[in-house]
């Protein structure tokens, strides 16, 4: 029997750092060639971090990933891997090397460039041309990357076609909910479409707004799932891969032949020698659990949140405590994320705060064992007023007073954050920040209360009837008429789109939000801040 055992290292890797991505590429070759893995995948630029931006325009860096590549090829013994990186010829190149007993056996170029949503690769790289495929030996295989797969009749059948019987894909998929099923259902259509065993590997970490969920999977030449990986979790996924079962499947399907008469010639067959005979200790047991649609997000949030902190290089972070649900879930967020003893809680309480508030600040912090400062803002308010009293003479108390309330707590967050070098979380949810429901250098530092008794729902429609509005504008990409033909209000329409279009001035200096839906604010949304288009 032909086996083939497959690991899938689905590790966590930090943008620019490049030595310690290689590091952490050697460790888990190890890792898989102690586990008896004939081969063994990493993710989509591993060796850079994904996404690296404008790094690459930066010569130095496309070097630095090049002298990293060559010493993890040094350490690539008694093993095949496929590692992303980028690639150096007249351009740049999105690459998967293909490593084989040591060497350097050849490259795989990305061939279909994202360029949606929170993708921007053709700013960056030129498309590959060539599918190439790898015979070591009676194995047969083939490296494409990320996007590539999402193609019916791309690099994958072409490869397939050309006797490839695995195929592994590098990936860096940003998660988004519900992302990982849809693509599980998308890689079982692919493997069986193809009749080939197909092994997908998946970043995991969080990358300033992006997270990378895992969810690695393999799959045989029927679609069925071999393994698949941990959600938001370093984790090597292993699986034995039979490839007779390739071979006597498409002995079956006469379409193939046909097909395989009118393949492209795109792909290149590279001989390698065989690996030597290995003994494989058993299978371990590997048991992923299944997440609801909730547990999914939280787990989203707080591996976004660890990553951003840690990589940022801090320790603690502070938060505004107004004792409302949105800093209490931040909060618990954070120290699941870090721990209690590296989150600190701030109530600032003023002249309008309520006890009931002040009580629930207290319990919350008491409840996740976390340090509360209080640091009143009444004196300041107070000195803030009387030095603008001349400026506002005969003018009646509104929203600028409100915002002095919200300016002082953020002042007072950054200072804490300034002194004791801790990272101010903010607090506001996406509902507030698109329609504007936010104080620029204010709350949108940290957590808030207005003035008395006040609720967000005084001065926007319910969250019922708004979220269901924004979602069909910032979601959905619909005009007002197509939003009032579900059945909304059209001045409450007219009025929530136009709060989410000119507030993108506030949006664009606000703290970066984790994405979790298809469509966020920040990479995904690039509304002009000087537009005068309005429905």
């Amino acid at each position: 029997m032909r086996r083939v055992r497959v690991g899938l290292a689905q590790v966590n890797p930090t943008v620019g750092a490049i030595e310690a991505n290689a590091r952490l590429v050697i460790e888990w070759m190890g890792r898989a060639r102690a586990a008896g893995c004939d081969l063994v995948a990493f993710p989509e630029l591993t060796l850079t971090g994904y996404p690296p931006e404008d790094l690459l325009f930066k010569p130095a860096f496309i070097e630095a990933n090049l002298r990293a590549l060559a010493d993890v090829t040094k350490e690539s013994r008694g093993l095949t891997a496929v590692l992303g990186y980028v690639d150096k010829r007249d351009d740049i190149f999105n690459a998967a090397a293909v490593l084989h007993d040591g060497a350097h056996a050849g490259t795989y170029h990305k061939q279909y460039l994202p360029n949606y949503g929170v993708f921007d690769e053709n700013r960056y790289f030129q498309s590959g041309t060539e599918s190439p495929i790898f015979a070591a030996g009676d194995v047969t295989l083939a490296a494409n990357i990320c996007e590539d797969i999402w193609y019916p009749t791309g690099p994958t059948t072409r490869q397939a076609l050309a006797g490839a019987e695995l195929i592994v894909t590098i990936n860096a998929s940003p998660y988004h909910a519900g992302k990982a099923q849809f693509r599980e259902k998308m890689l079982a259509t692919r493997a069986s479409d193809d009749v080939v065993c197909l092994a997908f590997v998946n970043m995991v970490g969080g990358q300033d707004e992006l997270i990378f969920d895992g969810h690695s999977f393999v799959f045989n030449e029927k679609g069925e799932c071999l393994a698949r990986g941990k959600a938001f979790e370093e984790d090597l996924v292993i699986a034995d891969v039979d490839l007779d079962q390739v071979f006597r499947a498409r002995l079956l399907d006469s379409r193939r032949r046909k097909e395989k008469l009118q393949a492209d010639q795109s792909t290149r067959r590279i001989s390698l020698p065989a690996l030597p005979a290995k003994d494989k200790p058993k299978l371990p047991v590997h048991e992923v659990e299944a997440l609801e649609p909730l547990e999914e997000i939280y787990r989203a949030l707080v591996l976004g949140t660890r990553d951003y902190v840690t990589k940022n290089g801090f320790a603690h972070v502070v938060i505004g405590l107004s004792g409302g649900i949105d800093s209490s879930i931040v909060a618990a967020v954070a120290v699941e994320a870090l721990g209690a003893a590296n989150v600190s809680g701030v109530t600032m309480p003023s002249p309008y705060s309520s006890a009931g508030t002040r009580r629930d600040a207290v319990k919350l912090a008491k409840n996740l064992g976390i340090d509360l400062l209080r640091v009143p803002i009444t004196g300041v308010l107070t000195a803030y007023k009387r030095v603008l009293a001349a400026a506002f003479k005969g003018l009646k108390e509104d929203v600028t007073e409100e915002n002095l309330q919200a300016r002082i707590r953020g002042n007072y967050l950054m200072a804490l954050s300034n002194k004791f070098g801790w990272l101010v979380l903010n607090t506001g949810n996406k509902s507030e920040i698109a329609v504007g429901y936010t104080t620029l250098y204010g709350d949108m530092a940290g957590g808030f209360e207005l003035r008395p008794g006040q609720k967000d729902q005084d001065s926007l429609p319910p969250y019922e009837e708004l979220d269901a509005i924004l979602e069909c504008y910032v979601e959905g990409d619909q005009g007002v008429a197509d939003i009032v033909a579900r059945g909304f209000d059209v001045a409450t329409v007219k009025r929530v789109v136009a709060m989410v279009d000119r507030n993108e001035y506030k949006r664009r200096q606000g703290a970066i939000g984790i994405k979790i839906t298809p469509r966020a604010f920040g990479k995904d949304w690039r509304l002009p801040i000087v537009n005068k288009f309005r429905e």
